[in-house]
């Protein structure tokens, strides 16, 4: 007998994931505990794995389904089965039987067009739904194609790559008519150099989430940004000449992230405002700092939350900011991860860029942007010297922060970087 294979519970309020991926197809065999599907919720990516070992025998749910939580997604059997599957593809020789065409009859351009849809098919394993679209649209061989990606496995720029090859190849024909000196006895199909392409993609449930409650903030939320620049000589200095020891005694590598996250809650202290949030006709104040750290992922921008931040070291920082980004480029972040938050740090420096306004992340109040370190000349005692130099950025409800508190917390900032000793003594 099968077992059901259910969809887990998700995390607090959500209700509804969106099936994102397959990792298993119906007859491949499964180990207990081994995922067998990717679900996509409003904030992370979900694998559900197997409760037993066995061979997958039904997929109840196609890729870009929405499924509720409890529901039935998969059936799992103990052996080798009859498997079953919605929309499942029709056994070759059904079109003789049918009275169609029989496969004597077809003419080499279907045949070619039907291996290569049985190749993209039989490719499943390791093809995305997208990937697999390009096989089957470009008709070209996945078991040819080496894998760039993850585990190997085939992206879809690996697919193209593969057709752009194929297209560059002449055809035997065309050689042939060109050495004859042969008169074609159709019109020549010209290819227009710079094609045009439309490519209509099903934005993700975390792409939906994310441009969903940036523009609520934008709608909330009075937003402002104010600027300043920092002189990242002493930061680079210290980090320079503490790395190694700090490294040997934490076994983590120290960043320039932990010296903004002890400079913020330094400030934060002076301007409590800056990490309080609005709800309804109140403002709550936190006597702690969560701070939410923006961090890159294959399927859009996550914000795993640093919790009692002020109250850690630079190692912990650094320890939880580089488990955070191992994580989520492995997609294995969960809810109770970016779960809450007081005040976000969003480094755009890390991509290259100089200036940026920030939005801030309901239902917080401010956000820090970081940019890149860009040496530049400036005047100090009268005299023009080139500097490590970094913009900062912090966007505020003004409904909440006014332009004084705002400024000077940045200031805060700005003092306590460009002298890290304020950090030690509290100042």
């Amino acid at each position: 007998m099968a077992t059901e294979v259910k969809v887990p519970q998700l995390g607090e309020s959500i209700t509804e994931a969106t099936v994102g991926e397959w990792l298993k197809q119906v007859g491949d065999p499964v180990e207990q505990d081994e995922p067998i599907a990717s679900l996509e919720t409003d904030k992370v990516s979900v694998d559900v794995p197997s409760p037993v070992a066995g061979v997958l025998e039904a997929q109840v749910a196609a890729v870009g389904d929405t499924v509720e939580v409890g529901a039935l997604l998969a059936k799992v059997g103990a052996g080798e089965g009859t498997a079953t599957v919605a929309d499942e593809p029709r056994p070759a020789g059904d079109e003789a039987k049918d009275g169609g065409p029989d496969a004597t009859t077809e003419n080499s351009d279907v045949i070619d067009q039907d291996k290569a849809d049985e190749q993209a098919l039989s490719s499943d394993l390791t093809l995305s739904p997208a990937v697999r679209r390009a096989v089957l649209e470009h008709g070209v061989d996945p078991s040819k194609i080496t894998g760039t990606g993850k585990d190997g496995r085939i992206t879809k720029d690996d697919v193209l790559a593969a057709a752009k090859a194929k297209d560059a190849a002449p055809e035997p024909a065309a050689k042939a008519a060109a050495a004859s000196g042969g008169q074609a006895s159709a019109p020549t199909s010209i290819k227009v150099a710079g094609e045009r392409r439309e490519e209509r993609v099903k934005m993700t449930r975390l792409r939906q989430t994310i441009a969903k409650r940036l523009k609520e903030a934008q709608d909330t939320a009075a937003l402002l940004t104010t600027f300043n620049d920092v002189d990242m000589s002493a930061v680079m200095e210290a980090r320079s000449k503490y790395k190694d020891h700090f490294a040997k005694k934490h076994g983590i590598r120290l960043g320039f992230m932990s010296f903004f996250v002890k400079a913020v809650a330094l400030a934060a202290k002076d301007v409590p405002a800056v990490n309080a949030r609005i709800e309804d006709d109140e403002i709550v104040y936190h006597d702690y700092l969560d701070v939410s750290v923006a961090v890159s992922a294959p399927k859009g921008l996550v914000v795993p939350v640093i919790r009692s931040a002020d109250q850690m070291s630079f190692a912990e920082i650094e320890q939880s900011i580089a488990d955070y980004g191992k994580r989520a480029k492995e997609g294995t972040l969960g809810m109770e991860d970016m779960a809450g938050g007081t005040f976000t740090i969003s480094n755009g420096g890390v991509f290259g860029s100089l200036l940026s306004t920030p939005i801030i992340n309901p239902p917080q109040s401010a956000v820090l942007g970081m940019h890149r370190i860009e040496e530049r000349p400036i005047a100090v005692n009268g005299e023009v010297v080139i500097k490590p130099m970094m913009y900062l950025a912090l966007s505020y409800d003004h409904r909440l922060i006014d332009g004084r508190e705002a400024v000077t917390f940045l200031v805060r900032i700005k003092e306590a970087l460009e002298d890290p000793t304020r950090l030690l003594i509290d100042l």
